[in-house]
This record gives C-alpha cells, sequence and structure tokens, in this order.
C-alpha cells in the first residue's frame, strides 16, 4: 500500500574491506540438485545480457564473449528482437571450420550470421515451469539436449509480449552445486549422424 509519508532509510558509513563481488557469488549455501531451479539462473531483470549483432565479425563476438565473461551471445536486431544465439563453441569449434570448407573464404571474413543459432530453432522454457522445477530437472535438461545453455520466457505483463527472461548456464550450475556436467552438442537426425561419419 502506497503512504503518504516515507522516512528516510537508516545509513551508516562503509566499513573497510567492503568487497564487490561478481553475481555468482550471491550464495551464502552451495545449491543441491533439489534447491529452486530459479536459484541457479541468471535473471535478466538484474543482470544485462551480452547482446551482439548479426553483421558483427567473429573477432568482435569472441572479444565480447572475453570482456563479458561469458559464452553465450544473443545476437539481436535494431528493435531488440532476438535473432538468434552464438556460444564460445560456435566460434571456436569445429563449425568455422566446417562453414570456411564448404563455402570458402577467410576465418576473418565470417560473421555472426554465419554460425548462430537462428531463432526459430531455439528451445526455451517458460518462468512458470521454472518456478515449480528444481536444479535437477534444469541439469536433466541441459543434458538431454546435448547443451551448455537453456534460455527462459516470460510473458510481459504490460504488453503481453514474450521476453527473455533468463538463461540457465552448465557452467554456472557447476560452480554453485560444486560438480561436473557434462553435456555436449549431439546430432539429432540421422541426416546429421550421416553427415559426419562421411568426413
Amino acid at each position: 500500500m502506497e503512504r503518504a509519508v516515507y522516512k528516510p532509510l537508516a545509513m551508516s558509513r562503509m566499513r573497510e574491506g567492503v568487497k564487490c563481488l561478481p553475481s555468482g557469488y550471491w550464495y551464502s549455501t552451495r545449491l543441491r540438485a533439489d534447491s529452486p531451479a530459479i536459484d541457479a539462473m541468471t535473471d535478466l531483470r538484474k543482470v544485462m545480457p551480452a547482446t551482439i549483432t548479426a553483421d558483427a565479425s567473429l573477432t568482435l563476438a569472441n572479444q565480447t564473449m572475453i570482456a563479458r565473461s561469458v559464452r553465450l551471445l544473443l545476437v539481436v536486431n535494431d528493435k531488440h528482437e532476438i535473432v538468434g544465439l552464438i556460444t564460445a563453441r560456435d566460434t571456436m569449434g569445429e563449425k568455422p571450420v566446417k562453414t570456411l570448407r564448404e563455402r570458402g573464404g577467410t576465418h576473418g571474413e565470417l560473421k555472426v550470421a554465419d554460425l548462430m543459432v537462428p531463432r526459430n530453432a531455439i528451445d526455451v522454457i517458460d518462468i512458470s515451469t521454472v518456478e515449480r522445477a528444481e536444479v535437477g530437472h534444469v541439469v536433466a535438461t541441459l543434458k538431454e539436449l546435448g547443451r551448455q545453455h537453456a534460455l527462459v520466457v516470460e510473458k510481459d505483463a504490460l504488453s503481453g509480449e514474450e521476453v527473455l527472461r533468463g538463461i540457465f548456464s552448465a557452467t554456472q550450475i557447476s560452480r554453485l552445486v560444486s560438480m561436473t556436467i557434462h553435456t555436449f552438442e549431439i546430432a539429432h537426425t540421422f541426416a546429421q549422424i550421416e553427415s559426419e561419419l562421411a568426413k
């Protein structure tokens, strides 16, 4: 309920030795598999997402990931709509080599658009599902998908539009629960498997 008069908050002088820690350190206890899943999610209402445009170079994508200490960039257009995503595995793995082998050219000519996962191939989890889940469910999902990340969406209460609410990262969850989570990109169709075997 809104008050007519608000009193100022009590304040004190900052003590010596106060630390400024990154967001992942704000847990007084380690998470467990049965901890609420939302506790392991990077909440994009509190943390600015790392973004890049589709026409940016791979060099800029790598530099942005290093500067932001992330392994995933959201690819956005000028309306802030997500058109894809790109990960460190996309920029540093076999994908650039395979693309250059098929198309020709040099590594310096590759753009984010050449290697990103397009929007229509991105799986998302609704925030209402996350709110009922535990960390173990998220780990099982990442393993099932063979991915390092999972995106969480929410319907905006004012506009009714779907917005990106959070990101789960296997690396971050591993750190928070003190366990190694092995996920890997896997071929999901016989055509992909045959293509890999033909190399």
